[in-house]
């Protein structure tokens, strides 16, 4: 689903002015439809491509942050920000150490060339093991002092439920269950576009950065290249 080559682009959507009628008045309603010709008879509008995207994969999901604070998954973090999403644990000896280190250039990268707010959010694979209180150690350990990068952790069926939505999921079971070998991959994108890619956590972090900046619009670049 999150590719760069298959993006998806989201249009805007205006809310829909909503009625309530009692039933002598729904039952007129429902006649005159009815009499009506097929092709003029009204129909709800399908779902932006925004609101797609959201219910297919990004349900409201309540996590808790290292400062132990609830926020809730689309409301809170997601919607209309930018983002960039990994999984990881604290006690990772593999692959955590060098994509947070990534992270952290990434950061300092699109902090020079972006004008608007990028939020990071990296979401444990063991919520049963990695608390609040944990998680904050670790952001310790690994020199993280940035409000708009959150370490989060929720209830493991939850945080599963979410793997498995974001794609972070190995299709195989047995490896699957094996939370060592977890993604190495990071999620980024563009919410109220619905713009949504992914790349290797463990490439160049300049690389890294420009694959994110596909996901934000020109004007909120510093310096633009010719082609965006």
């Amino acid at each position: 689903m999150f590719s760069r080559r298959s993006l998806f682009s989201g249009m805007g959507f205006a809310p829909a002015a909503v009625k309530t009628v009692g039933g002598t008045e729904m039952n007129r309603a429902r006649t005159e439809a009815a009499e009506k010709p097929a092709g003029q008879r009204e129909f709800a509008a399908p779902p932006s491509g925004r609101e797609t995207m959201r219910r297919r994969y990004f349900p409201n999901l309540a996590l808790v942050t290292s400062a132990n604070r609830k926020v809730k998954f689309y409301d809170d973090l997601l919607k209309d920000k930018l983002v960039v999403l990994n999984f990881m644990y604290a006690d990772c000896q593999g692959i955590c150490p060098t994509i947070i280190s990534n992270l952290k250039r990434v950061r300092r990268i699109l902090d020079t060339e972006i004008t608007r707010d990028v939020y990071f959010y990296s979401i444990t694979v063991r919520p049963e093991v990695d608390s609040p209180a944990k998680l904050r150690a670790y952001t310790k350990m690994h020199n993280v002092n940035d409000a708009k990068w959150l370490f989060l952790t929720g209830r493991p069926e939850d945080v599963d439920m979410l793997r498995h939505l974001l794609g972070f999921a190995d299709p195989d079971p047995g490896v699957d269950k094996d939370k060592t070998k977890h993604s190495g991959m990071i999620r980024y994108g563009n919410e109220p576009l619905s713009i949504w890619g992914s790349c290797q956590g463990s490439g160049d972090p300049q690389w890294m950065a420009q694959e994110i900046a596909f996901a934000i619009p020109r004007q909120f670049k510093r310096h633009p290249r010719v082609n965006e």
